[in-house]
């Protein structure tokens, strides 16, 4: 099930494939031969013809004249080449699990099968596209469905036609030139490309009556069960690097002689010592083993004698205490470090990591996922995090990992993606001749993705807050040309527009640390519909890329604003509230197209109750759960409810997430709804519970029940 799960929600630019042709005998699937193959192999969107594979085919049969009209092979061409039944092994090794893509490929995979099976070898059909059926789904009116005829609507230049490599070649130009067409029709994945196949099935009768191969298997698109999901050991998604760090920290003076030093680590049984430099002295740093060891090398017992701050490496390199394990690990594995400090929530030092503690929880998916992100160095492998990314969602779900902690891995990656595109954005200004950052400024995103509640149905929600500068401003100007680049990295990694502009790119959403103040003042004195739906995101920002400092100056200033602004906050309070049961007469579900929408029904009312209550209470913590238990700490009348509620987020949470898995499978575009008829008895009673618990938020906000 690897293969199958592996590819789907990958870009279609980016899946691993094999572009191919066959030149035969002729048409006849089941008793005309291969007289040539060839293919080119394509990684990350890139192909390398130089190393493609092409081979002659000895048929065992005369090649009519008919054909050799066309391909201009001859008997004598082949008389010395290789039968099929010894070329089949090699191309098969060559291709490996790549996905298979051709122009009209449903005659080439018939005839390799029907050669299979003459030969006795064991045939299993490759995962594949045909580059023709996905012409038709952009270009339908065409004067005729041929490669000549898309090659030059798309103009894809030709040359050597009607030779395997030749055709080959002109195929992976049109397969290339299609995908930003076929993204404009909301057709991104792989599994998206087949389905939409699929629905154009009775289109292709006449190639399934002419014996052709079926391109895409039906089967590869229906519902996925949970057990069919690969493994991982979710340990390091599960848990924070405070869970195994080693507290309190080591710390000696730099002052401190090396045989101290030792004598202490020896003694606490420990590889590593944080050294202080002095007051005032910069950045804390860090003598491990072997920084010992090698001072003794290099200068003998004298150096038992020196002070630390000599060898000791600086600065410390340090992740935060509520850091996933995972992302420690591949800090490490990228740097190539032993040891990391652990800072609190207010950057100083309170605990310790060492590779030790974290190598039983080494996992190549963890180190892969942090390192995609961090490494990349374009928009193409920016793209490969969402499939690596729903591949270890997968393997959480299955290991039935508390939804919330898969949420909040989502939420992770996501504020990792802004970060790269920032960083790639300001790279790409400097190449432009724009210069750095006119202004400090802080990024940040909103919504879901601050509260570390995202799942698989991600869009943009970001902002920026720079130092100082007049809207239309020189600093204005640079940083709507970022927050433009930063839009398109995103949306061109998976991530996509935010369909409501809330976007840097947008100057309602980009502004001076000044101008968002009067901002959030008009917030919370209007209290307009469409202010309470702009601070409602707003309240749930984090920073990811830039000086957090702006940001967490203007978020207090506006958490200690809310409090006093009673007219904002009841406002908020009666947007919460209002929700309708999904649930009719009879105890039946309302459907719209088959489906519940869970996140209206559900999941808004309860993030929505508990963001108008933190703020009331002057609560900074940013999840939902957090919330309601830090207003259940404030000793509110209603916390009886609290329990219910956190309960109905975790499994409405759940329900959401494993539809979202099933539709990537299937190809659907995704959403926050969910099909009750793809779901087990036992979870529709879960979901019908949690729903029953929504009018609970009510009783939690102080406001009348209501039909």
């Amino acid at each position: 099930m690897v293969e199958r799960t592996g590819l789907s929600a990958l870009p279609l630019a980016l899946i691993p494939a094999v572009v191919m042709d066959t030149e035969t005998t002729g048409l006849d699937t089941g008793s005309d031969r291969v007289v040539e193959i060839a293919a080119i192999r394509v990684t990350d969107g890139l192909a390398d013809p130089a190393a493609a594979f092409q081979m002659l085919v000895n048929p065992g049969i005369a090649i009519p004249a008919s054909s050799t009209a066309i391909h201009s092979i001859t008997d004598a061409d082949v008389a010395d080449a290789d039968d099929i039944a010894n070329v089949i092994p090699r191309f098969s090794q060559w291709t490996g699990n790549a996905v298979m893509i051709g122009y009209s490929i449903g005659f080439d995979l018939a005839i390799l099968k029907a050669e299979h099976l003459r030969h006795g070898l064991r045939w299993n059909a490759p995962r594949s596209l045909d580059v023709r059926h996905l012409v038709e789904l952009v270009a339908e009116d065409l004067p005729e469905q041929s490669l000549d005829t898309a090659a030059a609507w798309l103009g894809v230049p030709v040359e050597d036609r009607h030779r395997a490599l030749g055709d080959a070649m002109v195929a992976l130009g049109v397969f290339q030139a299609l995908v930003p067409k076929l993204k404009q029709r909301g057709i991104t994945t792989l599994a998206q490309a087949e389905r939409s196949c699929l629905e154009r099935a009775s289109r292709y009768h006449g190639e399934a009556r002419a014996g052709w191969h079926d391109v895409v298997d039906p089967g590869r698109t229906s519902p996925l069960n949970v057990t069919d999901y690969a493994r991982i050991d979710s340990f390091p998604y599960r848990h924070r690097t405070g869970d195994i760090m080693h507290s309190p920290p080591l710390s000696v003076s730099g002052a401190t002689k090396m045989s101290e030093a030792l004598a202490l680590a020896l003694r606490k049984e420990v590889s590593s010592v944080f050294v202080n430099p002095g007051t005032g002295a910069g950045q804390p740093g860090i003598l491990t083993e072997r920084d010992m060891l090698r001072a003794i090398e290099a200068t003998g017992t004298k150096a038992l004698d020196m002070p630390v701050s000599r060898f000791a490496a600086f600065p410390l390199v340090t992740v935060a205490a509520d850091e996933f394990i995972y992302r420690a690990i591949s800090i490490m594995a990228r740097r190539g470090f032993r040891h990391l400090g652990v800072t609190g929530t207010d950057g100083k030092l309170v605990g310790a990591l060492s590779a030790r503690d974290l190598l039983k929880q080494r996992a190549d998916t963890a180190v892969a996922l942090g390192n995609d992100i961090d490494t990349a160095s374009s928009t193409e492998e920016l793209g490969k995090v969402w499939a690596r990314l729903t591949t270890v969602v997968r393997a959480l779900v299955s290991e039935d990992v508390d939804p919330r902690d898969i949420a909040a891995v989502i939420s992770r990656e996501l504020r990792s993606l802004t970060q790269r595109a920032c960083e790639l954005g300001e790279a790409a200004m400097q190449m432009r001749g724009k210069g750095p950052p006119p202004q400090p400024y802080t990024m940040f995103v909103l919504g879901s993705g601050g509260r570390g509640e995202s799942l698989l149905a991600m869009d943009q929600d970001n902002a920026i807050v720079f130092g100082k500068g007049d809207p239309g401003g020189d600093a204005d100007l640079w940083f709507a040309e970022l927050g433009a680049v930063v839009a398109d990295t995103l949306n061109d990694a998976g991530v996509s527009h935010c369909k409501g502009g809330i976007m840097a790119s947008n100057s309602d959403w980009r502004m001076d640390a000044g101008h968002w103040r009067d901002v959030v003042s008009q917030w919370l004195s209007k209290s307009r519909p469409e202010d309470i739906l702009s601070a409602d995101i707003f309240f749930d920002a984090k920073a990811v890329h830039g000086d957090d400092a702006l940001l967490d100056t203007l978020s207090m200033d506006a958490l200690h604003g809310a409090q006093k602004a009673h007219g904002f906050l009841n406002a908020m309070q009666l947007r919460a509230g209002e929700f309708t049961s999904p649930v009719g007469w009879f105890g039946k579900w309302k459907l719209e197209d088959g489906r519940v929408d869970l996140k209206r029904a559900g999941l808004m009312p309860l993030f929505s109750a508990a963001r108008v209550m933190a703020l009331r209470h002057g609560v900074s913590e940013p999840s939902t759960p957090g919330r309601l238990e830090a207003v259940r700490a404030a000793g509110i009348e209603a916390a009886h409810v609290i329990d219910d509620l956190i309960e109905a987020h975790k499994i409405l949470l759940s329900a959401i997430l494993r539809q979202q898995l099933r539709d990537i499978e299937a190809g659907l575009k995704l959403g926050n709804s969910m099909d009750p008829s793809q779901m087990t008895g036992h979870d529709l009673q879960q979901v019908r519970w949690a729903i029953d618990q929504i009018p609970k938020v009510r009783d939690l906000l102080g406001i009348p029940a209501y039909g």
